[in-house]
Formats: C-alpha cells, sequence, structure tokens
C-alpha cells in the first residue's frame, strides 16, 4: 500500500489508507484521515488539518474519489464515494457530503455545511457556513451563498438549496433564502428572497420572471430546457437515468 505514496510525502501512521490509494508528491496527509480504497491524491495536497471548530472525528474521503493539486481539507468531515476536485480547493471541519460532489478549481466550502448526492460546484464557488444543499443541484462559476445578515456578526442563517435546482454564474444569494426544488436563478442575480420551485428568478434584487418550463432548449428542438433532467444526462450512472425517465413517463 505504502508504495503508492511518493516518497517526498508525508503520511503520519495513524492515517488510515486503505488498498489501491496513491499519494503523489509533497503531501502532507494528517493522523485524523482515513482514505478509502481507489483514492488517488494529487501534489502538494494536505488532507485533515485540525481547527479548534472541529470536533476531533475523522476527515473521511469515500471510495474512487480525486483530489486534485493544491486541495486543503479539514478533518471533521466526510465525502461519499467518487468525490472529484478541481485544483486549489480549500473544505473546512464539518462538511458532510453524499457521492459524486465535484467541486470546481479555486472553489471553498466553509463548512458546517451538508451536501446531497451528485452535487455540482464549477470553479470560484464560496459556500458559507450552515448552507444545506440537496441531490443533483448545479452552482455554476463565481457563485456566493453568504450567511452573515448583516456583517460583520455572530449571527449565521445559511442558504437551503433544494433538490435538481440550477444557480447560474455570478450569482449571489443572501443568507438564509431557500431556493425551491427545479428552480434556476439566472447570471448575475442577487437573491433576497425565497424562491418558489420550479419557478425562474433574474435581477438584483431577484424577482420571478416564470415557470422555469417555459425556457427552451437552443438546439433547435424548442423543447423546454427545464426540468434539465430530462434531457441532460452526461456523467450520471445508467440507474439515475432510468429512474429519472420513469419519473417522467
Amino acid at each position: 500500500m505504502r508504495e503508492l505514496v511518493h516518497p517526498s510525502s508525508y503520511v503520519h501512521p495513524n492515517a488510515k489508507l486503505e488498498e489501491n490509494v496513491e499519494i503523489g508528491p509533497f503531501c502532507i496527509i494528517h493522523e485524523n484521515v482515513i482514505l478509502k480504497k481507489g483514492c488517488k491524491v494529487d501534489a502538494y495536497c494536505e488532507l485533515g488539518v485540525k481547527t479548534p471548530l472541529s470536533n476531533g472525528s475523522p476527515l473521511v474521503i469515500g471510495e474512487n474519489s480525486i483530489i486534485r493539486s493544491h486541495a486543503v481539507f479539514y478533518e471533521s468531515s466526510h465525502f461519499g464515494d467518487k468525490l472529484v476536485t478541481g485544483h486549489r480547493v480549500s473544505v473546512r471541519e464539518n462538511t458532510f457530503a453524499g457521492k459524486n460532489l465535484q467541486i470546481g478549481t479555486l472553489s471553498d466550502l466553509q463548512g458546517d455545511t451538508m451536501i446531497g448526492d451528485y452535487v455540482r460546484f464549477h470553479s470560484n464557488v464560496h459556500i458559507g457556513k450552515r448552507c444545506t444543499i440537496g441531490n443533483f443541484v448545479w452552482i455554476f462559476p463565481y457563485v456566493v451563498l453568504t450567511n452573515d445578515p448583516h456583517p460583520p456578526s455572530n449571527i449565521l442563517r445559511g442558504v437551503t438549496v433544494n433538490d435538481f435546482a440550477v444557480i447560474a454564474t455570478m450569482s449571489v444569494i443572501l443568507p438564509g433564502v431557500t431556493i425551491g426544488e427545479g428552480a434556476l436563478v439566472a447570471a448575475h442575480s442577487a437573491v433576497k428572497s425565497d424562491v418558489e420551485p420550479e419557478m425562474v428568478y433574474s435581477g438584483s434584487p431577484a424577482i420571478k420572471i416564470c415557470p422555469a418550463g417555459k425556457i427552451k432548449l437552443q438546439d433547435g428542438t424548442r423543447r423546454p430546457a427545464y426540468p434539465w433532467n430530462k434531457h441532460f444526462f452526461r456523467g450520471y450512472p445508467v440507474e439515475v437515468i432510468d429512474e429519472w425517465n420513469s419519473n417522467h413517463e
């Protein structure tokens, strides 16, 4: 097992590496880390950073995950199988995520956060503390989920994003807002109040525009673009796609 660890890296003797775990050059794997089988950690990563805000539980990375270079993960977090990150990702303590989370380059997760299955964060996404994110959520580049209603203060009100919601590029979601299931927040929006399910919100401040189903695909078919899982399947396993198709029949 240890022959898959680059000689320039440090792995604490108490860290738990299951079979076929690869550790690239110049990594630091602290004591309180569990890397399940088939994980790959690229160069210059640091996993299991201790902090006064963590509770002493381990950082657990699920099977067949890929953590790309210069990523930093704190202890007391748990990730399901097939986590994939970009480069220079930062993930703080008490982050709990389901399977196949994707975190884009330069994204920052501030911790105390619950994340569902098959969530997609593009690059430069900021997730403030105490956010809750459902399953099959898409959050595009430069989106910020905030949590302080009158900064700086000690009051934290996280954002809730429900299943299948989409938040487009460079949008800001203000503290305590709930994004409804299947909703679309358009690019460059500032959302200060709750977003209804399956609706489009746009603007600063964002207002309700129309049902999401009124937006048409720009592929010549004029089919509805939403719900997006009626036509977009790339990267999802067959069993998930089959379930979607059966639900749409």
